[in-house]
């Protein structure tokens, strides 16, 4: 397997991400996933923001993938959208970036749920808890990516 820039930018926007990724063959989908990982254990905070700020923030009307691992928020009642752009907002107020969550799989209560829960994070907690979810998140994004993805 081998991916352009701009396809695994796709998985995740930061660009020392993209460079440690790209120019290479993997064997396979574990081979990839291994080295997305090491990858994103080694970015500084800058980078996963950067990552971070191609991220829509939960229940906004997005495209692309976004638009699938979001499709929780489909049949979300308007209380629970309203609560999300309020959280949203506190959200980013308090740690100066969107809420990233793996969205893959949950319903629009769920999220809401981690985010009310995340609030009350400090900001070490909060940035661990932010490097697990963008994991997750590449993990998926590189499954698809390689054609091996299975909801």
């Amino acid at each position: 397997m081998l991916f352009t820039e701009a396809d695994l930018s796709a998985c995740c926007a930061s660009r020392r991400w993209v460079t440690a990724v790209a120019g290479r063959r993997y064997r396979d989908l574990d081979e990839l996933r291994e080295a997305g990982a090491r990858a994103l254990d080694e970015l500084a905070w800058p980078d996963v923001e950067e990552a971070l700020a191609a991220h829509p923030r939960i229940g906004d009307r997005v495209g692309g993938w976004s638009r699938a691992e979001q499709s929780g928020m489909d049949a979300a009642a308007s209380d629970v959208r309203a609560a999300l752009i309020e959280g949203n907002r506190a959200y980013e107020d308090r740690f100066g970036h969107v809420f990233l969550i793996c969205a893959t799989g949950r319903t629009a209560a769920d999220m809401l749920g981690d985010l009310r829960a995340r609030l009350g994070n400090d900001a070490e907690a909060e940035r661990a808890v932010v490097r697990r979810e963008l994991a997750k998140i590449v993990d998926l994004r590189l499954a698809k990516l390689a054609g091996e993805w299975r909801p």
